[in-house]
């Protein structure tokens, strides 16, 4: 294929990013939109790139050091980058090259100035906008000072910010071209940016356009306070017009210089109404085009409005996908399941496949679509009252979106909306028999899957498992399972309710449901403190641990002295808690059985931290103050008026509690139980693909969804392609942060706690287990890197039941997301640790090491001096 080094932007479209860069790209795309006027110009490709890289030596060996810098080796990034630009600029553009470059400013008009600015091939991108990573110059006048702007731009790919962007997005240096685009300057009386949607609350709606007098650099560079429009449905709906000082002009012998804005004009509006709406007219057309919202570049010249650069807008949360024109409300799943991170399409597919409820996908999570429910007056009060006793940020942000007059269609009752949550226990009798005939019942259908599933290979397997997760759904739905569960909640909403009436006493549950019996989840965290029992009085064992790397280490154990005892501790643990992790609801994640080598931190952190027995003693312990408590409360309530009625109602409910509440944790337990065998059966046929050639690699079956995995493994062909993009795609969605609450608009709600009664600069949050705690704050992301002391207080985003081995070592517990009854909170309270969850962003605001207090009982964190 012949090299070409320069080409018109008509000769450009959006699927050229190889040749000319994202901006590039984008431009050539933008000319062919019938009535948008794109100043004229050309692109630089990346083969003029290659060939002048390709002219130095050293110039591979420099990018070999550069991928080997950590990100936050600032120094000697700032330094091996600065030296790699220097090369960069001084190399000599080739005659040919510079001929070429001559030759299309000779057609576009050589005494024209021009913008030079940068196009790399990783930029302006439906994942990734690299905006402002490399360099734009404007008012670029004659050949000579281009093709030395050309020679900066392509240098610019290598400024310490682009390199550190790429390197935490984990793009390697090589895989980055720089195209360059080079395109007739526009001296606009008002420039500025056009967002075809809201860019702070996420509403598709919304059009944001903000403008500035003069060139749009001063907006760009934040050195000019804009004037802001917002226009929805062809009107202008708010405006805040500033005073603008300052404005960006081109100069007369090339480049710009900022200038004062006449004091008469500062105050006037950029734009007028009509222009405004002209404009965002012109923004939808781009936006249509492109298939998705645009932050769009603009000037107004005086015969209208030209575009010099349009990008997707990539911070804005994808909108579920629906077959109709209604307005929707979506709750997420994941603020429910404690697991806010992006999930693999495979396990998509099978929790919606699984699930009790229709589940909607968007930038790779789940949510439930509650309309209906919000439209009736019944239902509505049903379930605002049941999410906001859970989590009270996601009744806000609902509210928020009821009261935008006729979003939520107003229906009239369907019928009864079922017993106000809080109101009257559910009708089953206070027997712990309840309990275990559950347990019994769902151990035996497990039993039963397993058996069942080792025949079934092939599209047999996929028939099968779809009959399986009806018999998945059948169990969740077990009337006396949901019974059980809510009598525990409604026991202790009974209790935090009547005792903080009666007695002045806040969270009084949180005490009473210590050590509560049955809980898996928190018998799961004590159980792996008798592991380190098992391997504390090893040495050989201990020291052997500190040194593990991979996951051989448990084969490896039985050679050393008291090994063998070592390894079966282990392999007993695993036999019973093997199928959790972190994010266990995605059947993609790696499990204990899978990693098991995720544990040995923990385990050491326990023999380092406990003394032998320490599990007993905690359960012990709980199970004490909670007789206490149970003794206090009572006696106080017998000495007030009507005092035996109260006491024997608390007595009834406590005992209620206590019986029930432990089982709340099982029904997750059974459900990740039966997906490490779904899991199982899956991998082994992704195996077999694998190994006929099908796959590339086993673990790319995770980024196709159930239905794609069953027709592949009928047809024996795969779409590498599709693979390719969900990989992407996937990779993309981790700089999302998922909203409690979407609408279709696209309007992303977090909610808000709306208290005054906390001190000045403390972090608000939801109290879900009582008590006052003060140590030092761990900030951990990845459980596996936990490196805990005895009375460190936990800080992560969300905490699912695989975390809970960690909360046997910790005094205290902070996290973003969570709820009154989510998993955190109630082994929280079951271990006894001061907690307050839904603290917006406690891991950036609270420092890995500062000393914090939790005030688990009013839901607020101080950060100490």
């Amino acid at each position: 294929m012949t090299e070409q080094y320069v080409v018109d932007f008509q000769e450009v479209d959006a699927t050229q990013i190889a040749v000319v860069g994202g901006k590039g790209a984008q431009l050539g795309a933008l000319s062919a939109i019938e009535g948008i006027r794109v100043p004229g110009g050309f692109c630089v490709t990346t083969d003029a790139f290659r060939r002048v890289m390709a002219q130095e030596p050293s110039m591979e060996d420099r990018l070999d050091r550069l991928s080997r810098l950590n990100p936050d080796d600032r120094e000697g990034i700032r330094t091996l980058s600065a030296q790699i630009r220097r090369t960069v600029e001084g190399i000599a553009i080739p005659g040919d090259l510079s001929a070429a470059i001559v030759r299309a400013l000779a057609r576009c008009g050589e005494q024209v100035a021009y913008a030079v600015r940068s196009s790399a091939t990783a930029e302006d991108l439906p994942t990734a906008s690299f905006a402002g990573q490399q360099d734009t110059y404007l008012n670029v006048m004659g050949a000579t000072a281009i093709l030395q702007h050309i020679s900066r731009c392509w240098a610019s790919l290598f400024t310490e910010r682009a390199v550190t962007y790429r390197r935490r997005n984990g793009i390697d240096h090589r895989a980055v071209h720089m195209a360059v685009v080079v395109q007739q300057m526009v001296f606009p009386q008002a420039a500025g940016i056009l967002f075809t949607a809201d860019p702070v609350t996420g509403n598709r709606k919304i059009a944001t356009v903000e403008a500035g007098f003069g060139l749009g650099e001063a907006l760009v560079s934040g050195s000019v306070n804009p004037d802001v429009f917002k226009v929805r449905h062809g009107e202008v709906v708010a405006k805040a017009v500033v005073a603008k000082k300052r404005a960006v002009h081109a100069l007369p012998a090339g480049g710009t210089e900022e200038v004062a804005v006449d004091s008469q004009r500062q105050e006037q509006p950029t734009l007028t109404d009509a222009q405004v709406v002209e404009l965002v007219q012109l923004g939808r057309r781009i936006e249509a085009h492109f298939g998705r919202p645009q932050d769009i570049e603009w000037c107004l010249a005086d015969d209208g409005f030209q575009i010099v650069q349009s990008r997707p807008i990539t911070t804005l949360f994808p909108v579920p996908e629906t077959d109709d024109q209604e307005n929707h409300v979506y709750v997420s799943v994941g603020h429910q399941q404690m697991m806010t991170d992006p999930m693999k399409p495979l396990g998509l597919s099978v929790w919606q496949l699984t699930a009790m409820a229709p589940m909607h996908e968007a930038g790779g999570r789940l949510f439930v679509d509650v309309t209906r429910r919000l439209a009736s007056p019944t239902s509505r009060a049903a379930l605002l009252d049941l999410i906001g006793r859970g989590d009270p940020l996601v009744r806000d942000a609902l509210e928020t979106v009821l009261d935008h007059d006729g979003f939520v269609p107003s229906l009239p009752d369907a019928g009864p909306g079922g017993p106000p949550a809080g109101g009257a226990p559910a009708p089953i009798e206070t027997d712990p028999a309840i309990v275990t005939q559950l347990i019994e019942r769902n151990e035996a259908s497990i039993d039963a899957l397993r058996r069942d599933i080792r025949t079934k290979t092939g599209p047999a397997l996929f028939d099968f498992l779809l009959e399986a997760f009806e018999d998945h759904k059948r169990v969740l739905r077990d009337p006396l399972s949901m019974q059980a569960i809510m009598a525990g909640m409604e026991a202790t909403w009974w209790l935090n309710d009547k005792l903080g009436e009666w007695l002045g006493e806040k969270n009084a549950a949180d005490t009473l449901t210590l050590s509560a019996p049955g809980n898996v989840t928190s018998e799961m965290g004590l159980a792996l403190l008798d592991v380190a029992d098992v391997i504390r009085s090893r040495p050989e064992v201990v020291t052997f641990l500190q040194g593990v790397e991979d996951e051989a280490f448990l084969e490896e154990l039985a050679k050393l002295a008291g090994g063998t005892e070592a390894r079966d501790a282990v392999e007993a643990y695993l036999d019973r808690y093997g199928m959790r992790c972190v994010g266990e609801i995605d059947i993609t994640r790696p499990r204990w059985r899978e990693r098991p080598s995720t544990l040995v931190p923990v385990i050491l952190d326990n023999v380092r931290n406990f003394e032998p027995g320490a599990a007993e003693r905690r359960f012990e312990e709980g199970r004490r103050k909670a007789q206490q408590k149970e003794q206090d409360v009572l006696s106080r309530l017998r000495a007030l008026p009507d005092g035996d009625r109260k006491a024997d109602e608390t007595k009834r409910m406590i005992d209620r509690v206590r019986t029930f509440i432990g089982y709340r944790e099982y029904p997750k337990y059974g459900i990740i139980s039966r997906y490490f065998v779904y899991k199982q059966a899956l991998l082994a046929e992704a195996e077999r693909l694998a190994q006929a050639g099908v796959l590339p690699e086993q673990e790319d079956v995770f980024y196709l969804t159930f239905q794609e995995f069953h027709d592949v493994v009928r047809s024996n062909q795969v779409d590498g392609r599709l693979i390719q993009q969900r990989k992407d795609a996937f990779r993309s969605y981790h700089a999302l942060t998922p909203p409690r609450v979407l609408t279709s608009d696209g309007e992303a709600l977090t909610g808000a706690y709306r208290r005054d009664d906390v001190p000045a600069g403390a972090l608000v949050g939801l109290p879900v287990s009582a008590g006052t705690v003060e140590g030092r704050a761990r900030v951990i992301l990845d459980m596996a890197e936990a490196d805990l002391e005895a009375g460190d207080i936990l800080v992560t985003p969300f905490t699912d039941p695989s975390w809970s081995p960690l909360f046997v070592g910790i005094a205290g517990l902070v996290t973003e997301v969570g709820g009154l009854m989510t998993h955190g909170a109630v082994i929280a309270r079951e271990y006894g640790l001061p907690a307050v969850v839904g603290v917006e962003q406690a891991t950036r605001r609270i420092r890995d090491g500062q000393r914090i207090r939790v005030h688990g009982t009013d839901g607020y964190v101080e950060i100490l001096p």
